[in-house]
């Protein structure tokens, strides 16, 4: 990634790439050298490991510094620094471990501000938080991009390795996949580190190797914050962390409540699981739902939003007039005075003969990179005429050798946006299948076909596909609330009745937002604008109470 020659033995900064490489202004050096010290590198000279949960900003001064991930025969320098260029990655303002090592080339000066000062400083001057943002976010594109951090090393064909990758990508983890089928160093690797095959799927960090993890497991071991303890009363519980439950903890955590956000997989919901939203106001090349949740949950944490993921939330419970407690799948308790339920909907699963022999290893509910990956230059199938379908096909195109829409209605417009229906039209790799629907999966290990049908004709046909697709419509993740919460005949949480607030449930000062919620519109846009509004809501409750 770097742009020094290779036939010369001195070192070349690194070319600013996507803008992961600003300089600071010697108005903010200055700004930061209040708050910071100097201090003299030697060649050679390690500011940071890989993998240090503790460590500080560093600004260039003098001399050049490089960054790296990976040791020995296996490190690949990521960029060179030279004087006004900062240090770091993403985790940095989250907290996480770092995902790269620093050394210093040659004789030189840094600058050095203890991270948790560096946060405070970013919550106070939008314009340094705004580049360290931008810079950081491209920086950890970068990492994602050479499967820096992380290795998972597991079979195609295995749910749990999928699972794993999954969360990885959700979270927008560095990782590198390590496929037992298919790349000769996996089974060299495992008889290194004393794995058998059937061990696996293993996550090597650094020294810690984790044999098949549990969600929250992995999910420790890269540094996310430990559920917090029940002992604590939060002005607000927000479950879900989906846009709605974004917008909650936001608008709660910069208004001044007290306020944790509990998600049980990653930060976005169904939306973070889009290849792109082209639709969303401020966005017009579009952007990913990872990125935009992303980005939004930065925000939440610097307005001091406490965040735990992964952390499933299991049952509601009423404690008391003004109190309530959420029971987390691991065992532990929140309480909070208000409750914002912002879960969303999980999407349906096709009725088809089949189905579960090819769940978890061809059957997928989202369209990202990773799994994508699955199905480099092989033919799919999508079935789905919404929007979700829609943009999962464009985006699946440029990855599959073909593939093929599945759609039970009769116009591609029915139910999708003009813009999304023109584009798979000119697509030249799509083959659009209107008025059809699937009826059966064939094949043994793995997905080989699918056997589909045209509702007007009768007409029965086998179309190849080594993965199956799947968005038809979504139900409302409601269940863990029992009989707590009044649900309407879909499951869908009912609000504003009874001359309780205009988002407030049966329950007083327990709201809900988003997908979850009877007769919200289902699009990004609107889900953000009423975790916002719960919030408002909440305020008004809280004050009432008093």
């Amino acid at each position: 990634m770097t742009s020094a020659d290779p036939h010369s033995t001195a070192p070349h900064e690194t070319p600013d790439l996507h803008g992961a490489f600003p300089r600071l202004s010697d108005g903010q050096i200055k700004r930061l050298a209040l708050d910071g010290e100097r201090r003299p590198t030697e060649p050679g000279q390690v500011l940071f490991h890989e993998g240090d949960k503790e460590y500080d900003f560093h600004v260039v001064l003098d001399g050049l510094v490089g960054t790296q991930t990976g040791e020995g025969p296996e490190a690949r320098t990521v960029a060179v620094h030279g004087p006004g260029r900062f240090l770091g990655e993403l985790n940095l303002l989250t907290g996480g471990p770092s995902f790269l090592t620093a050394s210093a080339l040659e004789a030189g000066e840094v600058l050095v501000v203890p991270a948790a000062r560096l946060r405070q400083l970013v919550a106070e001057d939008s314009e340094l938080g705004d580049l360290l943002l931008r810079a950081y976010l491209a920086r950890r594109n970068l990492l994602i991009g050479l499967g820096a951090g992380v290795r998972i090393i597991g079979s195609r064909f295995s749910a749990d390795t999928r699972r794993l990758r999954e969360l990885a990508a959700r979270n927008r983890v560095p990782h590198r996949w390590i496929d037992l089928e298919e790349d000769p160093q996996a089974e060299t690797l495992l008889r290194q580190i004393g794995i058998r095959p059937d061990e696996t799927p293993v996550v090597i960090w650094r020294d810690l190797v984790l044999r098949n993890p549990s969600n929250s497991d992995l999910a420790r071991a890269l540094g996310q914050p430990l559920p917090v303890s029940d002992v604590t009363l939060f002005d607000l519980l927000v479950i879900g962390g989906g846009p709605a439950g974004l917008a909650a903890s936001v608008y709660g955590a910069s208004e001044g409540l007290s306020t944790l956000m509990l998600e049980g997989v990653a930060p976005g919901g169904q939306a973070g699981s889009s290849s792109r939203i082209e639709n969303y106001l401020g966005f017009p090349s579009g952007i990913s739902g990872a990125e935009l949740a992303e980005r939004a949950l930065l925000q939440a944490e610097k307005f001091g939003a406490n965040v735990s993921v992964p952390a499933e939330a299991a049952a509601l419970e009423v404690e008391g007039e003004g109190r309530y407690a959420i029971e987390v799948d691991d065992g532990s308790r929140v309480a909070g005075r208000t409750v914002v339920i912002a879960t969303g909907a999980r999407y349906r699963k096709l009725q088809v003969a089949g189905l579960e022999d090819f769940e978890g290893t061809s059957v997928f509910y989202a369209a990202t990179l990773v799994e994508a990956m699955f199905c480099v230059d092989d033919p799919v199938i999508v079935v789905g005429g919404g929007n979700s379908g829609g943009q999962a096909t464009i985006f699946l195109a440029d990855h599959a050798a073909r593939v093929t829409l599945v759609v039970r209605e009769d116009e591609l417009t029915e139910n999708m946006s003009r813009y999304l229906a023109d584009r798979i039209e000119r697509a030249p790799s799509v083959d659009v299948r209107l008025h059809t629907e699937l009826r059966e999966l064939v094949g043994g290990h793995r997905l080989e076909g699918a056997v589909v049908e045209d509702t007007h004709t009768g007409e029965r046909s086998k179309l190849p596909a080594l993965a199956l697709f799947v968005f038809i419509g979504a139900a409302p993740h409601s269940a863990w609330l029992g009989d707590q919460v009044e649900l309407d005949d879909d499951g869908y949480v009912r609000t504003g009745r009874d001359g309780s607030l205009l988002l407030e449930t049966n329950l007083p000062g327990v709201f809900a937002a988003g997908d979850v919620r009877s007769g919200s519109i289902k699009r990004v846009a609107s889900a953000v604008g009423e975790g916002a509004m719960a919030v408002r809501l909440v305020h008004e409750r809280l004050k009432n109470s008093l």
